[in-house]
């Protein structure tokens, strides 16, 4: 069986495949193709990758190619993981946002709009592609705004096209181990959008333990949710995804964002440029270990300052650099799976038919009250050798609903505009964020960001 992951030159690739590995023999899995526009960079992280594969004494092969059309031709899965505009990309996102007093954040908001209009016409290309040279294979899109971009596919009539967010399953990952039980063994009930997603439920040996575990002070300061007051958080009475902190907490997180040296963008940037620097000097097929150790520490220290901003005991960037220049801390490789576990575990249960449960970003079809059957959702399904089934969930508080409609609101906006090119129905999109809603920032935006981004979206009318 061959996988093949579209970006495969990404920093993460290596845990990916990792992950991948670990997994091999269920899979059946032979081949790992890494695929990347960016050959220097593929080059590298293809290295370290091909490196794990050998520490590892696997037979799988792990193989590199820029051309879309080898990589996909024999798939029997294919993740995306691209990011069209590059790290600099992400950057001009984030800034051109806070310049107009909204929020710069990645995926949420302007700074989403603007990374869906450069990803949706990448995906819906290499879809084009796997439709013509391997129909049959199953597409976990991971690409951001991840959910935005799985409406675009549904929308452009793809099958077999599911949107994965590690985020999605935060609930069980977390309340896991205080259990003592795996994550498989949990049944979550989740229901939203892509970063706008609640658990309503967490069903353990027939008991809801979720209501018992949000009245833990240890687990509301000890996980995810510590970026949320107690009082928010037992008043909603849900486990909180923690990409919802930009709305209920929308002027606090500018503010602190506006406050920042620099943004996660231009840290990630510098943090990437630092590690491939090393990396060339180091050459993974010389040194593997030394260039491993680097990477794992790279890994280590990314993910120190993730939504710093956001916990009052987190270190700001700065204060991580002194400490992980000052130690050698590594990260461990078996350390989390994030989305390749998820999609690791959706091509299992596809391939065994032995059922898993997980959250993803698929056609609503009557499994949430309220919204459209063809609205991408973020919500619980059963995976199985017959394809991926959304669980019932049925009606939902007021609150997440509204606000659920709204972000879809914007969502088929935004897809429909990308599909026309046009100005107007961006500016309509952005006006219906939450997080913009006025027309004079919005057209402002719009104008900005498709100039900032020429190359990649094109003219639009």
């Amino acid at each position: 069986m061959k996988l093949t992951v579209i970006g495969g030159g990404g920093v993460r690739a290596p845990l990916f495949v990792a992950s991948a590995l670990r997994r091999a023999t269920a899979l059946g899995l032979d081949e790992i193709c890494l695929m990347d526009t960016d050959g220097p960079k593929l080059a590298l992280t293809g290295a370290l990758a091909q490196g794990v594969a050998r520490k590892a004494g696997s037979p799988v092969r792990v193989t590199t190619t820029t051309d879309a059309r080898q990589a996909l031709d024999g798939a029997s899965f294919v993740v995306t993981t691209i990011r069209v505009g590059g790290d600099e990309g992400r950057v001009l996102d984030e800034r051109i946002a806070l310049r107009h007093g909204v929020l710069g954040q990645e995926t949420t908001g302007p700074g989403g709009f603007a990374m869906a209009l450069r990803s949706i016409p990448a995906i819906l290309g290499y879809a084009r592609l796997r439709d013509e040279l391997c129909p049959d294979a199953w597409m976990f899109n991971f690409t951001n705004p991840a959910g935005l971009v799985a409406q675009a596919l549904h929308d452009a009539g793809y099958a077999r096209a599911v949107g994965i967010c590690d985020s999605a399953n935060g609930a069980q990952e977390a309340i896991a181990p205080r259990l003592g039980c795996a994550a498989s063994d949990l049944r979550p009930e989740v229901f939203g959008l892509n970063h706008l997603s609640w658990t309503r439920r967490v069903m353990y040996q027939g008991e809801d333990v979720l209501p018992r575990l949000l009245a833990d002070p240890d687990v509301l300061r000890e996980t995810r949710l510590n970026i949320f007051e107690p009082a928010l958080v037992r008043h909603l009475g849900m486990w909180l995804n923690e990409y919802l902190y930009y709305f209920y907490y929308a002027e606090q997180a500018v503010a602190a964002i506006s406050a920042e040296e620099r943004t996660r963008g231009e840290e990630v940037l510098m943090l990437n440029r630092d590690l491939l620097a090393q990396l060339r000097q180091l050459d993974p097929a010389r040194d593997l270990d030394a260039a491993l150790a680097v990477y794992y520490r790279y890994e280590r220290r990314r993910s120190s300052t993730y939504m710093h901003y956001a916990q009052q005991d987190a270190p700001t960037p700065e204060e991580a650099d002194a400490l992980f220049n000052a130690t050698f801390l590594q990260a461990d490789p078996h350390e989390g799976e994030g989305y390749a576990g998820v999609a690791l575990g959706i091509m299992a249960a596809l391939t065994s038919g032995e059922p898993h449960y997980t959250a993803l970003n698929v056609p609503n079809n009557g499994a949430i009250a309220g919204m459209a059957p063809d609205d991408v959702v973020e919500v619980s399904c059963v995976v199985d050798g017959d394809g991926v089934h959304p669980l019932p969930i049925g009606a939902i508080p007021d609150g997440p609903a509204l606000l659920m409609q709204v972000i879809k609101r914007y969502e088929r906006l935004t897809v429909r505009a990308v599909a026309e090119r046009s100005r107007a129905l961006a500016v309509d999109a952005l006006m219906a964020h939450p997080l913009v809603l006025s027309y004079s920032r919005a057209h402002v935006l719009v104008d900005e960001y498709l100039a900032a981004h020429a190359p990649y979206v094109g003219e639009w009318a």
